[in-house]
């Protein structure tokens, strides 16, 4: 099977091939001092099914002999479908490894599906499951019916189907399901008349497929697309019916990996786990040849010139991602002035100064500068895409930030933007007004951290930010950015509890709690939602009068700017008018919120003890009130309504 770009018969072009001694790299992870993280190193090669296989076993080893996977983050996702699901299991543990997670797969007996999905009881509605892939094949539905004059009952049958196996489990399970799109079958009736007949099965699976997408549309449950992916590579590629008729496969086995690595993308995505922020070289990058010594009347950018449009492409691609809210940065070793010359005054260029949040050319070696770039945006460096034709720089960034997705690109520049799309690191399962403008807010984030350096004095940084607050409970409007700040906040999130749409939509209606939302505003612009609260009552005996935070998380992009002490006032104040005296907040560990591990003890809250694994509790009394920066408050949307302080 041909890959991608031809050069690899996995199709997981952007990553490094496998060494030869990979066994041998897999053995020495009993010995590191932090498997997880060793482990994911290991997951950014290209493995193959044995390869995947070996790292797989290791996992399992090191949690049965109760050794940490940090910085792993646990995900237990439940098999359910067509075919032998437990040989595709530890493909997909291995392939978490690469995107963040410490997988456990949970699988179901061979033909279980609808007793599975049904039964209160079953194995996989007890496993409290993070999500259950739906892993159906066209077989397992009323469109595999050889003759039928009603193509549309068997496709409204079939999603009726799939429709009463994802509601089940989530009524049983609690958990999202993830539901693939069908492969189109290999075999015609009619050849190209196929499509135009509605009667054949490829016409059945194509609508069912088209249904299927609209029916997810505005729920919970996730697509999968499977039908796309499978076209990718070939459909006579993607299925084997020897492997089907031998042991039940409905993805052949060369097919694996790539379909591994495509769930567990969704997966690390859930989780909030995609990139953030692409970093891009110049010099044969963004376009051929080197600037500084050609000019820009010898560099190869735009069209007619085949090298010039293979680069143009790259940028076409990169202004995509930044109009559905990627955020973009260049990073090259150049004189500053005479790189942003290209992007003034090139008449191909594509990409404008406008388009890039920071801009790094200079001397310093690349590693340092993607530091830089990290600190003006306030991202974590697990945000960071770099794309660089140099081999060599590729391997020092590698080196030196492991935590930053560096992919391996051909030879031909034509071929970039085909590897970095296939790549799938900004992969999305929701999509907001907020998201398409988040590369203004990280631009501007930017120039508040160069006006925080010219001024020195904090104080006098934060007045002049003119900053506004808005506080609002939960409501309609704001449903999709809060689930969405659910699932992707690690850093700044003191539980790392995940809610979907379901609950927030029933937290909003429970008189019991208290959810807010908190958007920020200033003099560089609209920061959008930035902080999600969520209190309910303690459910300790004697404990009337107290209230905990379940979930309080914040954008990292507002850290720095003492925002959380108008919030901690704005609780304080609700709860104070239910006639609760006190707020309790506790901090659970995880390996990527270690950076607010202190923040009620800088709030000013006092210890209250801390449980067996490590989490630890924290007391505030309602009538204290915290001094926080000048800033405007307003309030909408509760029964007060449109209430405003100073």
């Amino acid at each position: 099977m041909s890959g991608l770009t031809g050069g690899s018969e996995l199709g997981l072009d952007w990553l490094l091939p496998c060494p030869a001694d990979f066994r041998l790299l897999v053995r020495a992870l009993a010995s590191a001092e932090r498997p997880g993280e060793a482990a994911m190193a290991l997951a950014q090669y290209g493995m193959g099914v044995n390869a995947l296989n070996q790292l797989a076993k290791a996992l399992n080893n090191f949690r049965a002999d109760g050794r940490s996977l940090v910085p792993l983050s646990p995900f237990r996702l439940g098999l359910l479908g067509t075919g032998t699901l437990d040989l595709i299991a530890p493909q997909l543990m291995a392939s978490a490894a690469r995107h963040g997670l410490d997988l456990i797969c949970v699988t179901a007996p061979y033909g279980q599906l609808v007793q599975q999905a049904f039964d209160p009881a079953s194995t996989i509605n007890r496993a409290g499951c993070d999500a259950v892939l739906l892993a159906l094949d066209y077989q397992d539905l009323p469109l595999a019916v050889a003759q039928t004059t009603d193509s549309a009952g068997t496709v409204e049958a079939s999603l009726a189907f799939v429709r009463g196996l994802r509601n089940n489990l989530r009524r049983h399970g609690e958990a999202r399901v993830i539901v693939q799109t069908l492969a189109e079958p290999m075999v015609t009736m009619f050849g190209h008349f196929d499509a135009r007949r509605a009667s054949t099965l490829l016409a059945r699976v194509r609508a069912f497929n088209q249904a299927l997408a609209l029916d997810l549309a505005d729920g919970e449950d996730i697509l999968l697309d499977v039908a796309a992916l499978a076209a990718t590579v070939g459909t006579v590629n993607w299925f084997s019916p020897s492997q089907w008729h031998f042991a039940k496969m409905t993805v052949a086995t060369a097919c694996q990996p790539l379909y591994a690595d495509h769930v567990c993308r969704v997966l690390g995505a859930l989780w909030g786990k995609a990139k953030r922020c692409l970093v891009l070289d110049l010099d044969n990058t963004l376009w051929g040849g080197v600037i500084g010594d050609e000019g820009m009347d010898g560099i190869r950018l735009g069209q007619g010139d085949p090298i010039g449009e293979a680069h143009l492409a790259l940028q076409r691609y990169a202004l995509m991602l930044h109009e559905r809210g990627i955020v973009l940065a260049v990073c090259s070793k150049n004189e500053e002035a005479v790189a942003r010359q290209v992007f003034r005054e090139h008449p191909d260029m594509l990409l404008r100064e406008e388009h890039i949040a920071v801009f790094q050319a200079n001397w310093v070696d690349k590693a340092s500068n993607i530091r830089a770039i990290a600190h003006e945006l306030s991202l974590g460096l697990s945000s960071f895409v770099f794309v660089d034709d140099n081999p060599a720089e590729r391997a020092i960034v590698r080196q030196r930030l492991p935590e930053v997705a560096v992919p391996e690109l051909p030879a031909d520049p034509a071929l970039y933007e085909r590897v970095l799309a296939a790549a799938g690191y900004f992969e999305a399962i929701t999509f907001s007004q907020e998201d398409a403008a988040r590369t203004g807010f990280y631009r501007d984030n930017a120039r508040r951290a160069q006006l925080l350096e010219q001024s020195g004095d904090l104080g006098a940084y934060l007045a002049s930010l003119n900053m506004q607050l808005n506080f609002a409970p939960f409501d309609e409007i704001g449903r999709q950015r809060i689930v969405q700040l659910i699932s992707k906040s690690n850093q700044f999130n003191l539980t790392t509890r995940r809610y979907g749409a379901v609950e927030v939509e029933a937290m909003a209606q429970d008189p019991d709690l208290i959810t807010l939302q908190v958007r920020l505003s200033d003099c560089f612009g609209d920061n959008g939602m930035i902080s999600v609260i969520i209190l309910r009552p303690s459910t300790r005996d004697g404990e009337a009068d107290v209230m905990d935070i379940d979930l309080w998380l914040m954008s990292c992009r507002v850290l720095g700017r003492r925002v959380e002490d108008a919030v901690l006032n704005e609780i304080s104040r609700l709860a104070r008018e239910r006639g609760v005296g006190w707020l309790r907040g506790v901090f659970i560990p995880t390996d990527r919120n270690m950076i607010v591990r202190d923040h009620y003890a800088g709030l000013g809250f006092a210890s209250d003890g801390q449980d067996a694994d490590g989490a630890t509790y924290w007391r505030w009394s309602t009538s204290d009130v915290r001094p926080a920066p000048p800033m405007h408050v307003t309030r909408s949307g509760f029964p007060e309504g449109g209430k405003q302080d100073s």
